[in-house]
């Protein structure tokens, strides 16, 4: 039979229960109350009894305690077995990945599991499964995302260049131009189609089941012109039948009565031959500014049309053209209507004035 080790003395069961009642480990919780029992002068079983564990639990947290004090009173994982890789291999596999494959040479447009695998194979003659490779992956602070488009003639030179020089520049001539002290707004506008082809979003759903939606086969379709401003957390839009000059013309002066009173605001828009055809007359208190080309992410309104979707519009059968406009009326109401969260979606620290 084991003998009894003596509690350390140098926590009081007062202290040992102040200890347990700030702890977010309900094991450490329990094992510090019952080291207060048998401080208190219960038993070592009683406490063992009131704490729902044995006396030999009890003697080894006691052990535990003794050496390392309240941390050593939580559950450790085992270490379990020694990585086959050493650590410079790990690097190599995590820029490998965060190169990506080359097509032609390795023959897949995305690494799976099995191609690791593979590599790792035949590099380092390290054979691993495909679930321990997914594991590493992540250990390797790697996660299976879907990828963001980006348009083959994208220039990342030209998107730092607007960031940084285009649009300040812009900016700061035009309040040359207006009476001084004169407000400047930046709102960013652009257009959403919405029609009976609508798309299915994500949803929660029990494991290992796949939700089913209705679809419609039907082309109806209508075109959210809207317009965006971050710093005062509002929006001007229009839903119309077509996307062309003349609508533009309409948002535009819907854009110019929601301009705070005295102010002028600076449009950023894409360059659909609609926004810049000279043909638009453009209201006073307006100033069109242009995105560098094929650049949708730096348009906030791009997150607003896939949040308005992923809330509002997306799951839906519509059934008519009225019923259309009507829903997306609906949906761009409670987006004013929620404080906050146009700011939030569209705020940009580059794209800031005053």
């Amino acid at each position: 039979m084991s003998r009894a080790v003596a509690l350390r003395s140098d926590y009081s069961a007062d202290e040992l229960r102040e200890l347990a009642v700030t702890s977010d480990d309900a094991n450490q919780t329990r094992r510090l109350l019952a080291l207060a029992a048998v401080r208190d002068g219960f038993s070592r079983s009683e406490a063992a009894r009131l704490n729902a564990m044995d006396g030999q639990t009890l003697r080894d947290w006691v052990l535990a305690f003794n050496e390392h004090g309240p941390q050593g009173l939580f559950n450790t994982q085992p270490p379990g077995r020694p990585s086959k890789l050493t650590p410079e291999q790990k690097q190599a596999v995590a820029e490998l990945v965060e190169a990506g494959p080359d097509p032609e040479v390795d023959g897949v447009v995305r690494w799976r599991c099995v191609d690791i695998k593979a590599i790792i194979e035949a590099r380092y003659g390290i054979e691993l499964n495909e679930a321990t490779v997914g594991r590493l992956l992540k250990e390797l602070g790697f996660a299976h995302v879907s990828a963001r488009s980006r348009h083959p003639r994208q220039s990342p030179e030209s998107i730092d260049t607007f960031k940084k020089k285009s649009l300040p520049a812009q900016l700061s001539a035009l309040s040359e131009t207006l009476a001084p002290e004169t407000p400047l707004e930046l709102w960013f506008q652009d257009e959403m189609r919405i029609g009976q082809k609508n798309s299915s979003v994500y949803q929660w759903a029990k494991r290992a089941t796949r939700p089913r939606q209705p679809a419609d086969q039907r082309y109806d379709n209508a075109y959210l012109f809207g317009a965006l401003c971050p710093a005062r957390d509002t929006g001007a839009a229009l839903v119309l039948p077509t996307a062309n000059t003349q609508a533009m013309q309409l948002h535009l002066s819907e854009i110019s009565r929601r301009v705070a009173p005295g102010a002028h605001a600076v449009v950023l828009m894409d360059q659909a031959g609609w926004h810049t055809t000279a043909k638009l007359d453009v209201p006073d208190n307006l100033s069109l500014a242009f995105l560098p080309p094929v650049s949708p992410e730096l348009n906030p309104a791009e997150n607003v049309w896939q949040y308005l979707r992923q809330t509002y519009l997306g799951n839906r059968v519509f059934q008519d053209y009225e019923d259309i406009v009507n829903r997306v009326c609906q949906a761009w109401q409670a987006l004013l209507d929620e404080p906050g969260r146009i700011a939030s979606i569209t705020h940009r620290d580059w794209a800031c004035v005053g």
